[in-house]
């Protein structure tokens, strides 16, 4: 694929019956529809159906071989081979959201700023379009968590992340007071601003903002990271994949939020109890290359490595 305009793009092949690609863009900003019409052309001209949502493909400029689906959802992608994401973070967990139901593995291009989730940037629309054609690319899991809300002793609500579930309080003047726990034992009490549970993909995200380590992805581990805790004992905590973590809104707080995701929210009232474990079902993603975590880690935070000879002979 070269990088010529859309309006020059070769006239397409009839696409291959049995690959399909569903392209999900955060088509708000100029740079995404451009992006976007540019890997709908370079697939379509390679033979590959696309599919979309009606509502992005307003704004682009689409041959009518595109095909469009109303709404969202793990239906929605069935029978697709990949989920390419344009797009940063937020429109990455947003695609995670039906990939993980449907199976489908996303490939994400960062369009954003960090883009920790993403496989590739706007730079590598070429490559990335040329990977897929030619499926040059491997598929890895991911862990999630799933997320249970008690009260009363009774199941009030269930949930999933793939990065984070955090605890969190819903007024801005008043701490919340809860008691942590892991595999059915206490193990600090606290007042602060709640609580991040993470998996080791989320350790790069709110858990990293809130003082918590970061972990490589391929350790099977849970994380526990308190926010602006007031207490001397209240450290991150890196569990067994097999723990159950535990949040307990104390009674005599004000009430809190739970947040998964940062998308999805559900209110925790004074007593009511968050209990977070490893996720049944993990979310695939498309991987374009080898490079190791570690040099991805330098680059998404731009840490300096000046001075650095490598390991000796």
């Amino acid at each position: 694929m070269t990088a010529a305009s859309p309006a020059a793009a070769p006239a397409p092949h009839a696409p291959h019956q049995d690959r399909t690609v569903f392209l999900l863009a955060h088509t708000g900003r100029e740079a995404a529809v451009r992006s976007a019409e540019r890997v709908v052309h370079g697939l379509l001209a390679s033979g590959i159906g696309v599919r979309l949502l009606g509502n992005e493909a307003a704004d682009l400029e689409l041959p009518p071989s595109v095909e469009l689906v109303g709404e969202i959802g793990p239906g929605s992608v069935r029978g697709c081979e990949l989920i390419i994401v344009l797009g940063g973070d937020g429109t990455l967990l947003r695609a995670a959201e039906f990939a993980r139901a449907s199976g489908v593995p996303m490939l994400g291009v960062n369009l954003g700023r960090v883009g920790f989730l993403a496989e590739a940037e706007r730079d590598d629309l070429d490559k990335v379009v040329d990977r897929v054609v030619t499926r040059e690319y491997e598929v890895e899991e991911r862990m999630t968590l799933d997320v249970l809300v008690r009260n009363g002793g009774r199941v009030v609500h269930t949930d999933w992340a793939m990065n984070e579930a955090s605890v969190e309080k819903a007024s801005r003047e008043r701490m919340l007071e809860v008691v942590t726990e892991v595999d059915g034992r206490p193990v600090s009490r606290f007042g602060g601003d709640g609580v991040v549970c993470a998996t080791p993909t989320g350790s790069t995200a709110y858990a990293f903002s809130a003082g918590g380590p970061v972990v490589w992805p391929e350790v099977e581990a849970l994380l526990m990271v308190p926010i602006s805790a007031h207490a001397l004992f209240a450290r991150p905590l890196v569990t067994s994949p097999r723990s159950v973590l535990a949040v307990e809104v104390q009674p005599e707080t004000p009430h809190g939020v739970l947040w998964c995701d940062g998308r999805r929210t559900v209110p925790l009232p004074a007593g009511a109890r968050v209990e977070v474990r490893r996720g049944a079902v993990p979310v695939r993603l498309a991987r374009l290359h080898h490079a190791s975590f570690t040099d991805r880690l330098v680059a998404k935070f731009a840490l300096p490595v000046a001075g650095w000879r490598g390991a000796p002979q």
